[in-house]
């Protein structure tokens, strides 16, 4: 499953590094990438649930809701 969350707070690259690391960690995560310029995160997963994303990236300092459609 593909899913794309949208990321607010992030101002360079780095941020984006960040937040892949940390979703990349979960277990059921097989890739993560961010996008500073659309605010996106698009996510392939298996077991994860969104909301395990949405707590990753709010760790790192960021704030994510799970994009509409």
């Amino acid at each position: 499953m593909i899913l794309t969350f949208t990321v607010t707070g992030m101002h360079c690259n780095g941020c984006a590094l960040l937040i892949d690391d940390a979703v990349e960690d979960l277990d059921g995560v097989s890739s993560s990438t961010t996008n500073l310029r659309s605010g996106t995160t698009v996510v392939e997963l298996t077991t994860t649930e969104p909301s395990e994303i949405v707590a990753a990236i709010a760790v790192t300092g960021y704030l994510a809701t799970l994009a509409a459609g």
